[in-house]
């Protein structure tokens, strides 16, 4: 008697309980906005204490991780300003955004270039304001040459290499026509995954995304008309765009912010190295921060942007 009586209990409890929660569900469901503003980088930060902020894969993590972990955040709104940047870290936030099981959609701002648009490319829904400028589909990789400027500053470089084409990415010489084929080949498959991508994301043929992947930029008018875009409008449409995908009607909205960190900790986070090449720079001026740049980048950086 006394076992039956507590399963009736506890049947009563779970039932209660299951009911709460649709209720909650009912007046809870929200739709999380979550905004990714600057350049694409693989981490924050640069030579300067203050780069503005960046878009990183670090960051799309756990802004997703935090809306995936909330049961009553029903579908998601990336609202998205940038030109692009690493092609790398673009690949990678894309890869995060794919692994959400909720509904995606990209809210553009004034651009969404290059990589800004590659990030978003495989998202349920894109919504773009009349005048976005977006598209500009391509890959750019660059290999400075400072030959002439070391001659400038009197500076000779001996190079000692191991492997015939190890100093070609040092920016002290010329590149050969063959090395200048082998780093378009790079270049091309760079392309290629970027046309692959926005194929698969948007329903488009290949030919067609290839068509119109110039480098050029379209406003957002043109890239809907393209179907590189799905509808016009601002934020609020992305947000019930967002709300109709996820089957809620009327759903709250919950704006994620990053958190600015504090003078102390940005202080804090900037290693050694990097406060050196702050004080180098300030002291060395344009013509050697130009030279630290390049030694700082031994290989060229492939981007979409």
């Amino acid at each position: 008697m006394v076992k039956r009586a507590s399963n009736i209990v506890m049947i009563s409890f779970l039932f209660f309980a299951v009911i709460a929660l649709a209720g909650c569900n009912v007046v809870e469901s929200k739709v999380a906005v979550i905004p990714l503003s600057g350049p694409v980088q693989s981490e924050a930060g640069g030579f300067l204490f203050f780069t503005g902020s960046a878009i990183t894969p670090q960051l799309v993590r756990s802004q997703l991780d935090k809306a995936r972990a909330d049961w009553s955040v029903k579908a998601v709104v990336l609202q998205i300003e940038s030109p692009g940047g690493s092609a790398a870290a673009c690949q990678e936030i894309l890869t995060q955004i794919e692994k959400l099981d909720k509904p995606i959609v990209v809210s553009f701002g004034s651009v969404a270039a290059s990589g800004g648009y590659y990030i978003a490319s495989k998202a349920d829904k894109i919504v773009a304001l009349p005048a976005t400028l977006t598209g500009s589909i391509g890959v750019i990789s660059q290999i400075p040459n400072i030959k002439g400027l070391y001659n400038k500053l009197g500076i000779d470089v001996d190079v000692f290499k191991g492997g015939k084409y190890k100093d070609m990415y040092a920016g002290l010489r010329e590149l050969t026509p063959e090395e200048r084929e082998l780093m378009q080949k790079i270049t091309d498959q760079f392309y290629e995954q970027f046309v692959q991508t926005v194929a698969e994301g948007r329903g488009l043929d290949v030919e067609k995304v290839r068509s119109l992947a110039t480098g050029q930029l379209y406003t957002g008018e043109q890239a809907r008309e393209l179907g590189l875009v799905d509808e016009l409008g601002g934020l609020d449409t992305a947000i019930d765009l967002a709300g109709k995908l996820a089957g809620v009607d009327k759903p709250r909205v919950e704006y994620y912010r990053r958190e600015a960190p504090s003078l102390l900790s940005s202080l804090l986070g900037l290693s050694l190295k990097r406060l050196q090449g702050i004080l180098e720079v300030q002291l060395l001026g344009a013509e050697n921060m130009i030279i630290l740049q390049t030694l700082s980048n031994p290989y060229p950086q492939p981007e979409y942007r």
